[in-house]
């Protein structure tokens, strides 16, 4: 055993040996079908935190010969696997982390001669009885290895994308990085199995990659291994019911990564949540912004305010709850290069700040842990009138709540003067200046926009959670230049308030209307008893 092969296999040890665990195993299955195949080239890139690391290290446990592992997977899901017997501790496992790597040097041409020394003085000790041809060389010596011993290697990369952080604009560093990677891997007989993990996709030149023989797995394309990285809904349940802690606020916390794998029996929808936030929570018996304390704001900021004809507008809209359309073809899978704001969201929904519906190709923030980190972000900004309506919205909660319907029309007047990027010409942009100006509904309410709803859908509905049944419901109908008073009567003559039958408690029915004559929003009023 080495540090870098066959390691010891002490990091999944300690993953087990944690409070919180929770078995994502069923991937060993999954890579033991690629092994020596055509497909045995994997890369996964998900956003930091959700797991990666681990999954290397549960890897390299599993096929590592170096140690025996079989006590620790005895009773989880891969133990009840047909091919677990089979692939256990049966290869040579080479496992490298990109970053150590990066921070120990100053160039790529350094980076990469100390990567092959380092590996290669690792393979000489361990089979000091093989005749090399050239003890310089580590293809050269893998090669060698692999003839005499009859024994592939299985072959990890973490944090592969690294360098791309690092040398954003060193295109030349990129492609020499790739060349090296290429040449190490492929049309390689001693390859049983090369795993990358990163944040980023691989990187694209021109229309073909560098790396083409991998099968990728991102947050745009999830695949077959969508659940194996991040928290599924039923496992957020079980800790939840374990640590005593409400689901429904975990799910409005964390949840909101919506991952789809294709399959030819039938789509299968994963709702997924990161694993940092949940286990925080958990332990610290408090909901809270933990997912985001792994990195600053302004890793947010640079993207969110470049100048991208519509980016703003974007953004505006997904914070008041919308989704955008989005095109992720165009991106290039770096950090540097956009050619529209398509780019920039694609680059977001890879780092965990949006996430992306395949179905209707589409983008959102997922939920309010991370929508708190738009917030931050924009607070040192000079979006101030996006600001100053999040931070009003407080106050026009309060005035709903007490049924001042000239207080919440006036709230919103100055949300919609506040918010002037948006075009406001139909229902569709009042709903989203309406959602934005309750922004701080969120901390009590599951908001729900075209709830179907008695004979038709209302526009909006603010559901207490749980924690919150203290305060009022509310079913919300908008108009655009019409009559709040006909927006009430809608709301009554379609039975929306059918939409809350499990609800009880007081109910508000508000009906809210734009004059675009006079330029200001109408609001009434009714509050019933359920």
């Amino acid at each position: 055993m080495g540090i870098y092969l066959n390691p010891r296999n002490i990091g999944f040890r300690r993953s087990l040996n944690s409070e919180i665990y929770v078995d994502k195993t069923g991937l060993i299955e999954k890579m033991n079908m690629v092994l020596d195949t055509e497909q045995k080239f994997i890369c996964v890139s998900r956003p930091r935190r959700f797991g990666k690391s681990m999954a290397a290290d549960m890897l390299s446990a599993y096929y590592s010969c170096g140690e025996d592992s079989s006590t620790l997977f005895e009773g989880l899901a891969i133990s009840h696997a047909p091919s677990y017997r089979e692939h256990l501790n049966q290869y040579n496992v080479v496992k490298v982390n990109m970053q150590d790597f990066l921070s120990m040097t100053h160039s790529v041409e350094e980076m990469l001669a100390m990567l092959q020394k380092y590996i290669a003085f690792d393979l000489l000790e361990a089979f000091e009885q093989v005749r090399f041809r050239d003890e310089n060389n580590l293809i050269q010596v893998m090669k060698d290895i692999y003839a005499k011993t009859g024994r592939s290697f299985v072959i990890l990369i973490d944090e592969w994308d690294c360098l791309f952080r690092e040398y954003q604009q060193d295109s030349a560093a990129q492609k020499q990085y790739l060349d090296f990677l290429r040449s190490w891997l492929k049309d390689k007989d001693y390859v049983a199995l090369a795993y990358m993990t990163g944040i980023l996709p691989i990187k694209k030149y021109g229309s073909h990659s560098a790396l083409n023989m991998f099968f990728e797995y991102s947050m745009t394309d999830p695949g077959e291994l969508a659940p194996y990285f991040g928290f599924t809904e039923q496992e957020v349940k079980a800790l939840c019911e374990k640590y005593e802690m409400n689901f429904e606020e975990a799910r409005a916390w964390y949840d909101g990564y919506e991952l789809i794998t294709h399959r030819r029996t039938g789509d299968m929808h994963y709702a997924m949540y990161s694993p940092k936030s949940v286990v925080e929570a958990m332990l610290r018996h408090k909901f809270g912004t933990y997912w985001n304390q792994t990195e600053t704001y302004e890793a947010l900021k640079i993207y969110i305010q470049m100048d991208m004809d519509g980016l703003k507008d974007a953004v505006v809209k997904m914070l008041a709850g919308d989704s955008v359309r989005i095109n992720t073809g165009t991106f290039a899978n770096d950090m540097t290069t956009f050619a529209t704001k398509d780019d920039v969201l694609t680059l977001l929904v890879h780092l965990g700040y949006l996430t992306y519906d395949s179905e209707n190709e589409t983008v959102s923030i997922p939920n309010k842990e991370v929508s708190q980190e738009y917030v931050n972000a924009i607070s040192t900004m000079n979006w101030h009138g996006v600001m100053e309506s999040v931070q009003a919205s407080r106050r026009l909660l309060e005035a709903l709540w007490s049924g001042d319907a000239d207080a919440v029309a006036e709230g919103i007047d100055r949300a919609h003067e506040e918010i002037s990027i948006l075009q406001y010409n139909d229902e569709n942009s009042l709903s989203c200046t309406i959602n934005l100006a309750f922004y701080y509904a969120r901390e009590y309410y599951t908001i729900v926009r075209e709830l179907p709803a008695g004979k038709g859908f209302a526009d909006v509905c603010f559901i207490p959670r749980k924690l919150h049944l203290d305060k009022p419901a509310a079913v919300i109908e908008l108009k655009w230049d019409k009559s709040a008073s006909g927006a009430l009567a809608q709301i009554k003559e379609k039975q929306y308030g059918n939409a809350l039958k499990e609800y009880q408690g007081d109910l508000l029915l508000v009906g809210i209307n734009y004059n675009k004559d006079s330029k200001k929003h109408e609001c009434v009023i009714e509050r019933l008893r359920k």
